[in-house]
């Protein structure tokens, strides 16, 4: 009998329970995200909703870690879903009030920065309790966020 062998992984061991995303939103507005992913995008569902879980746990984050000057900031590919989810306002406001007490502000900056952000932000919304989708992260591990230096960016 032979047991292959795994290489390790550089992501963090997954210990305790996670919180779930879908738990943040009404399966309405879930499987509308999901829609509209799909419809404006050349995604399929099982990508659109694995898109807006990592978006809604990139935002309950940025609420959680609001004021800590931590610079987190997604990359383009979950920065989809996070649009996607602010152009639908009257949600977002709604999601906005009932986790943050207020509207939840997108100010990106204009120039791009490659410093690494996105996997540590990555990391702190693993250290925050969600799973990651870690495919979808490192996709844009190479790439940059827009958050703006020294701002409390999501």
């Amino acid at each position: 009998m032979s047991t292959a062998v795994q290489p390790p992984t550089s992501q963090p061991p997954t210990t305790c329970p996670r919180r779930n995303p879908r738990s943040f939103v009404t399966p309405h507005v879930w499987d509308r995200q999901v829609a509209l992913l799909v419809r404006d995008h050349p995604f399929d569902t099982v990508m659109a909703d694995r898109l807006f879980g990592q978006a809604v746990a990139y935002l309950i984050t940025a609420m959680d870690k609001w004021g800590q000057q931590l610079e987190i900031g997604c990359g383009p590919l979950v920065d989809i879903a996070v649009h996607g989810f602010i152009l639908d306002t009257r949600h977002y406001r709604e999601f906005c009030d009932q986790h943050f007490g207020g509207f939840l502000d997108h100010v990106p900056a204009i120039e791009f920065k490659n410093d690494g952000s996105v996997e540590r932000t990555a990391h702190v919304i693993h250290d925050n309790g969600f799973a990651i989708d870690w495919p979808l992260w490192e996709a844009d591990f190479a790439k940059c966020t827009p958050c703006y230096p020294g701002s409390n960016c999501h």
